[in-house]
């Protein structure tokens, strides 16, 4: 985790003269601890965890969600103004701390293609409640006597504009709190953190690039019904129904994408962060295992594969392991896509090579890439074999957030690559 040392002033001491020592140390205090932080979205609060802490001089902060500690960059301070750095993700909080130190006022702003998306912030000293209850918040309450539980496994229909998508719900509730994931065919929504209260069921999650809230009231045959909604304009509508643990619901990831190319190659060519061109039919990828990475600096899921890419690589290159990631960022300026991606970079201390390959338009990326049929997630990882062939194509990627499923995925594609490294250099396909 990267930190900055920040210069600390305190607003109540300021009137009175005090030392730069003293009002640094004041200020310092009232900010360490955890606050209650809420998002203003559209569909209402969505709050999230956070713990300020001071040492050494600077400041740190840490975003909760559930079991998951999300690192931010950096924090500042100068008077009441307080900003909170998601570098990485080319996002940020930034706001006014009140006199007596207990709250902040201000917004979080994030780049996304085209612009910046925005969203109010609040966060309040030392309030463990994640969601408010029900009766207190003007929510229409749903019927807890068709739904006394929301634990378990759950068949999810997402629907937009673009049309459905199934997904599968699967939480633990423990009194009124709820905790689990969502995952769809291309990744999964994350730590989700929550309440079922009065029949409606709320969940959220931000880790400084997404902010996602999920509500829905317990419906007449035993199911769910609601809304999603995603940063400050993304809206679905969602319904859900029990399913029992071994139902399947989600389509095979290793079979949703396949080589397009008679040879059944992949071939790339774009520059690295230097602006040296990299190309699949450079030497160094002769004979050797190589896996692509088609990934995003700005994709969650991706920053979940990222450290086991590099540990793979770390353990395995000298047995003949390559990897590249192929960018694709929001912005399409190159020199600021860079950028970004060098602060990816550094945060996972990455040795193989980044490569800035387009924007992140799924479309536009798979005509980036045309040996294969499709780039239907974020990420998509392939896996070539030592003759130079395609031999598997993973889509998407479940995160530490999905428990078992995580565990089993890291285990089949670490099978997978020690198969590869086994092959004679020789051994057709």
């Amino acid at each position: 985790m990267k930190f900055v040392t920040v210069t600390l002033v305190s607003i109540a001491l300021i009137g009175c003269g005090a030392p730069p020592e003293a009002a640094r140390i004041a200020t310092a205090d009232a900010l360490r601890g955890e606050w209650r932080s809420v998002l203003e979205s559209p569909g209402g609060e969505l709050p999230f965890g956070l713990r300020i802490g001071f040492s050494g001089g600077r400041l740190t902060a840490v975003i909760l969600n559930h079991d998951e500690e999300v690192p931010t960059s950096s924090v500042s301070v100068e008077s009441d103004r307080v900003v909170i750095e998601m570098d990485w993700y080319d996002s940020r909080l930034e706001g006014r701390l009140s006199r007596d130190g207990l709250r902040i006022d201000g917004e979080w702003t994030k780049v996304i293609p085209g612009g910046v998306a925005r969203l109010g912030w609040v966060a309040e000293k030392n309030d463990g409640n994640r969601f408010r209850a029900i009766e207190s918040t003007g929510i229409s309450p749903g019927d807890p006597t068709t739904v006394e539980s929301v634990g378990g496994h759950w068949k999810i229909t997402l629907t937009d504009d673009g049309g459905a998508q199934q997904a599968r719900g699967e939480f633990v509730q423990e009194g009124r709190r709820v905790t689990g994931t969502i995952l769809t065919g291309t990744g999964d929504y994350r730590y989700l953190e929550g309440s079922y209260d009065a029949g409606v069921l709320r969940l959220s999650t931000f880790d400084g690039a997404h902010a996602f809230l999920f509500q829905a009231r317990a419906t007449a045959d035993g199911g769910l019904a609601g809304d999603f909604w995603s940063r400050d304009s993304y809206h679905a509508v969602w319904t859900a129904e029990p399913v029992a643990a071994d139902v399947r619901v989600l389509p095979d990831p290793w079979n949703e994408v396949v080589p397009t190319a008679a040879d059944r190659r992949f071939r790339f060519n774009h520059e690295d962060l230097s602006g040296e061109t990299v190309s699949s039919s450079d030497p160094r990828f002769e004979g050797k295992v190589v896996l692509v990475n088609i990934f995003g600096s700005w994709c969650p899921n991706c920053n979940d594969e990222a450290p086991l890419l590099v540990q793979w690589h770390r353990r395995w290159s000298s047995e003949g392991l390559e990897i590249v990631g192929l960018a694709f960022e929001f912005s399409g300026d190159p020199d600021r896509d860079r950028l970004i991606l060098g602060k990816f970079k550094e945060r996972y201390d990455i040795e193989y090579s980044l490569l800035v390959a387009g924007i992140s338009d799924k479309a536009e990326a798979a005509r980036s890439v045309p040996d294969i049929s499709a780039v239907l997630s974020y990420p998509t990882t392939i896996f070539v074999g030592r003759d130079g062939s395609i031999r598997w194509i993973h889509s998407g990627f479940s995160g530490p957030g999905t428990g078992d499923h995580h565990e089993r995925l890291v285990a089949d594609m670490e099978q997978r690559i020690s198969s590869l490294l086994d092959e004679s250099s020789l051994k057709a396909n």
